[in-house]
């Protein structure tokens, strides 16, 4: 392989001096590809891609033309130019095309241009989180003050102080928000914001790719009640989206906003030369499958890359793994001459202050690591790195290659190293490498008619405005649901509307991201109490138990109080050797199957299941062995969610065949058949695995016999649509079980394939191999 690097806009000594880093550790990487035992799996290589430019469109403003020059902005990108003018001619607009393409002039531009000649005109710019939308203010705000014009942009969300909004709500011609604030803080209150409905011409929806599953859902309701509010104002705004690499953006975009969009695609940004290396972490046993530790592997590599004074983000998949990394790197830079303030760690939880503070020296240079969770996956602006390490596979190939993305920004070259876990999905990724460069991005995929999302949505609808006789709501007839919201004590007719009754405040009783809108607040009482971190309720349930180890920015917190009514955590600075995971137990129950059909001698079913979940324990894990150094019981409130599933029924005839398989045995292999078919269904569904749960248990209608039920279901209360699709896809999703369980060499199972021996069993690996063989036959 060819590692020369071209660095054409790298004159300077400093830049000189990284290229050699650089290509030393891509070289140290080639060295590992080529040993007996390769931990290095693949190394591709991107070519550096010189920029398409085109002159800036006649229809452009004299005064924005002079605007984009005194900021160096001579010519735009083709796919800018393409944008502004089918925003220009009245359509909407998505924008695809990859990380740091010069997206934010996609929007900005004919908004700003329009704004010249329209000074009364409003625009709507909604951003998944507040962290981007501040981000995105500034870069708003340098282009307005070029341009001189009297245009004003503020941000207004949960941060911004209440002496404030009254001033936002009268006079602001860009309203950044995110999609959160819309629904509780804007719609509800349409009346005070009279002069933005009156005037929007523009709605801006950014990082589109982030609205699916549910959170998509709940955007598309969201929409339709603003349409109601616009159309109620007299307006009817114009979409610009704009979104990282998926299979299906313009589906997207429709399915959202429920109206036709052009597709801009032809990406004319220039892009530095990057590198992106699949390592699997060695095998240390290999009949137990056990690997060395993916953590401390992809510690071991982002200090390689510190250490060349290489600017190197660190992205882990969880909270918990995000801490122990951070703590793993300050340890080790504890010892360097440089020191643990070298590295930071970022995640949702921090405070707002923290994150900006990060985020700016970052952009400086002060900081040279910083590992995160996916709150730095979006397009937060972060400067220019050299280097991503991801511990462990992201889920899904856009969310890889979005992340491989932040490193390189401004044509630099750069590297990205993934890092495989002992996960069944890290392992199918990074042993087929051809699966993923050769496979397009995933379809986002959102169900706006889920009953719950809907419902919750067309509540919130008619507290804003009443919902006419025969008015539809998106492609719904709303009487039926008004009938039965009326029922309900909600709603009451007359005058040929429904109008809202109750005394309730819907939009604060609906989340658009979690079972529920209930966030914890942590408060450290090791001296004056003081809040440090901010967290969600589900997250809240596993980390801030009472006797939990709270991690936060490397630093251990003995959870002293989980005060679960008041939603707040008091927690106590500790010097702890280990942090803790929870246990947690969940049972199934079936409501109404759907469908129902034979696959060999056991049957396959979708339909409506009534889960129940609760946290029982949690085990002590000493960092750096990762051994299980003790655990506790714990009594948290059970949580319930109705959902769809997707579940095998295992008829005692079945059973039978593997009458020399003990009754343990057969459970054990039903639990790594859950394992396996886990795996399978998020690769033939292309969804993040977490979007699917997994559950066996005993169908107890079948009295003293055992005929067991294995449930795959949809990870949200109302299920997203996932369970009909695998019920139709059953045979092709055992026959790719089948083949990952023959093809991983361990003897007994292993986190690979079936999972860990401790967690499923004597004899896993045999009795799923034969139950699959069986369902297969």
């Amino acid at each position: 392989m060819n590692l020369t690097l071209g660095f054409p806009d790298l004159p300077e000594e400093q830049g000189l001096v990284r290229r050699r880093d650089l290509a030393c550790a891509l070289a140290h990487f080639e060295a590992l590809s080529e040993t007996a035992d390769a931990a290095v799996r693949a190394i591709r290589r991107q070519p550096a891609r010189p920029g398409e430019f085109v002159e800036i469109p006649e229809p452009v403003h004299p005064r924005m033309r002079q605007a984009l020059l005194a900021r160096g902005i001579t010519r735009l990108y083709c796919h800018q130019a393409e944008a502004f003018e089918a925003v220009s001619a009245g359509k909407n607009v998505v924008v695809v095309t990859p990380t740091a393409s010069g997206k934010t002039l996609c929007y900005n531009l004919p908004v700003l241009n329009r704004l010249l000649t329209e000074p009364d005109l409003r625009a709507l710019y909604l951003f998944p989180t507040k962290a981007l939308a501040e981000d995105q203010l500034q870069e708003l705000s340098a282009a307005v003050e070029t341009l001189g014009a009297g245009v004003r942009a503020f941000t207004y969300d949960g941060d911004t102080p209440q002496d404030a909004r009254k001033a936002i709500r009268q006079r602001a011609n860009i309203v950044l928000t995110n999609p959160d604030m819309l629904h509780t803080g804007i719609l509800p209150h349409h009346t005070r914001w009279a002069k933005l409905f009156e005037n929007l011409r523009y709605v801006v929806i950014d990082e589109l790719h982030t609205y699916r599953g549910v959170y998509g859902s709940h955007l598309c309701n969201l929409l339709r009640r603003m349409k109601r509010i616009c159309a109620f104002y007299g307006s009817s705004p114009r979409f610009i989206c704009s979104s990282a690499t998926i299979a299906n953006p313009g589906e997207l975009a429709q399915a959202l906003a429920e109206a036709p969009f052009d597709k801009v695609e032809r990406n004319g940004a220039p892009a530095g030369e990057k590198f992106l290396i699949f390592y699997n972490p060695p095998v240390v046993n290999r009949p137990l499958g056990i690997r060395r530790s993916y953590i401390n592997e992809a510690r071991r590599i982002a200090l390689e890359f510190v250490d060349r004074e290489l600017q190197t983000l660190v992205f882990a998949n969880s909270r918990l793994a995000t801490e122990v990394l951070v703590k793993y790197l300050k340890d080790a830079c504890d010892r360097r001459p440089a020191g643990p303030g070298i590295v930071r760690g970022y995640r949702g939880g921090y405070l707002p202050k923290e994150r900006r503070e990060i985020e700016r020296k970052l952009r400086s240079g002060d900081i040279r690591a910083v590992v995160a969770t996916n709150a730095l996956e979006l397009g937060v602006d972060i400067g220019s790195l050299d280097a991503v390490v991801m511990a462990g596979y992201p889920g899904t190939i856009a969310s890889t290659w979005q992340r491989a993305g932040r490193a390189g920004r401004r044509q630099k070259a750069s590297a990205a190293v993934l890092v495989a876990s002992s996960a069944p999905l890290d392992q199918y990724i990074v042993e087929h490498p051809d699966y993923f460069f050769e496979r397009a991005p995933e379809h986002a995929y959102i169900n706006p008619d889920n009953l719950e999302i809907l419902l919750a949505h067309l509540k919130c609808a008619a507290f804003e405005l009443p919902l006419r006789e025969g008015e539809k709501f998106g492609a719904h007839d709303t009487a039926e649901l008004c009938r039965f919201l009326e029922e309900a004590g909600f709603l009451h007719f007359s005058g040929g509307a429904w109008h809202w009754t109750s005394e309730t405040y819907p939009a604060d009783a609906v989340s658009l991201r979690a079972v529920t809108s209930d966030n914890f607040v942590v408060i450290d009482i090791t001296g004056e109490p003081v809040v440090i971190a901010e967290v969600s309720f589900p997250a809240a349930l596993t980390t801030l138990h009472e006797k939990a180890i709270y991690l936060h920015e490397a630093r251990q917190y003995h959870v002293e109080r989980f005060d679960y009514a008041e939603r707040k955590a008091y927690v106590k600075r500790v010097e702890s050797d280990y942090f803790t995971d929870a246990i947690d137990y969940t049972q199934v129950k079936i409501l109404e199957p759907f469908e129902e059909s034979g696959i060999g001698e056991a049957r396959k079913l979708h339909g409506e299941v009534r889960v129940n979940r609760q946290i029982v324990g949690f085990k002590k894990i000493k960092f750096y062995t990762l051994e299980n150094v003790g655990a506790g019981d714990l009594s948290m409130p059970e949580q319930e969610m109705h959902t769809s599933a997707f579940w095998l029924h295992f008829p005692s005839g079945f059973l039978a065949r593997f009458a020399d398989l003990t009754p343990s045995q057969k459970q054990s292999g039903l639990a790594g058949l859950g394992n396996l078919l886990r795996t399978i269904a998020a690769l033939l569904l292309m969804c993040d695995p977490h979007d699917l749960g997994v559950a066996f248990s005993e169908d107890l209608s079948a009295g003293p016999v055992f005929e067991p039920n294995l449930y795959l279901y949809d990870n949200y209360p109302g299920g997203i649509g996932q369970s009909a699709p695998l019920f139709r896809m059953a045979p092709r999703l055992l026959r790719e079980a089948a083949e990952l369980l023959a093809r991983c060499p361990c003897e007994a199972g292993c986190p690979s394939c079936i999972g860990p021996l401790g967690e499923t069993g004597e004899g896993g690996k045999e009795a799923a191999g034969r139950m699959l063989a069986a369902l297969n036959a």
